[in-house]
């Protein structure tokens, strides 16, 4: 019997266990799991303020979701190549958990907007981890600078010693370079945190989801961003 898969509605037989293995992104994309998961919660609360699933569905899959979520913290969740990327490995899993309320999640939605979401809440995730690493480094050149201030050390310029200066001043020099640094940060995170719902291959939808918080949804629905902003 062949087996089922999203993709294969032309084929007859199995997927070569071979090309699964090739085409599978399983053994990266899992650390995806937390913003698919939230994306999809967040997608479900529109779905259900726009009416196309009842509020009881949208409970349903909503606590499936957490469900599948705490799974995976947990490391007992199953990730096999057969399903090839994580957002299949979840779909499968909530539809296993809670029926057929599962499969109307991807209502509206397509693998391109899910994706697209996933990489910018994961993104924006890391850039803020970074800004608040460079925002503690730079904290640590100032209080080294404070301590060691009348320390003298030798400059040097393409490699030979020059004129004498403080360890301070050549601490602090570090700390402008990293401040740049972090406004570059800052300046990708405006970029990556913008609403990518919409991006499917095809140019309309069929549903109505131009009401309620619709594409404000990123800021109502998803969790803001928390970057330090001082």
């Amino acid at each position: 019997m062949a087996q089922k898969k999203p993709w294969g509605g032309r084929f007859r037989q199995k997927t070569s266990k071979l090309v699964e293995e090739f085409t599978a992104s399983i053994h990266f994309d899992r650390r995806l799991y937390p913003y698919d998961i939230e994306g999809s919660i967040a997608h479900c609360r529109m779905l259900a303020r726009q009416k196309l699933i009842t509020k009881d569905e949208a409970r349903l899959i909503i606590d499936g979701l957490r469900a599948i979520k705490k799974e995976i913290d947990q490391g007992c969740f199953p990730f096999t190549p057969s399903l090839e990327d994580i957002h299949m490995h979840i779909e499968k899993a909530l539809v296993d958990k809670i029926g057929p309320a599962g499969e109307k999640l991807h209502t509206a939605r397509s693998r391109n907007d899910q994706v697209a979401t996933d990489m910018r809440l994961y993104l924006r995730d890391k850039v803020q981890k970074i800004i608040g690493l460079i925002k503690r480094l730079q904290q640590s050149l100032v209080e080294l600078a404070r301590r060691y201030g009348d320390v003298i050390m030798p400059g040097y310029t393409h490699l030979q010693r020059a004129q004498p200066v403080l360890l301070a001043h050549h601490l602090l020099a570090y700390y402008e370079m990293l401040k740049r640094d972090r406004e570059r940060f800052f300046e990708c995170l405006k970029r990556v945190n913008v609403l990518p719902w919409g991006a499917r291959p095809w140019p309309a939808r069929g549903f109505p989801l131009t009401g309620i918080m619709w594409p404000n949804c990123w800021i109502s629905l998803l969790s803001p961003p928390t970057a330090l902003m001082q």
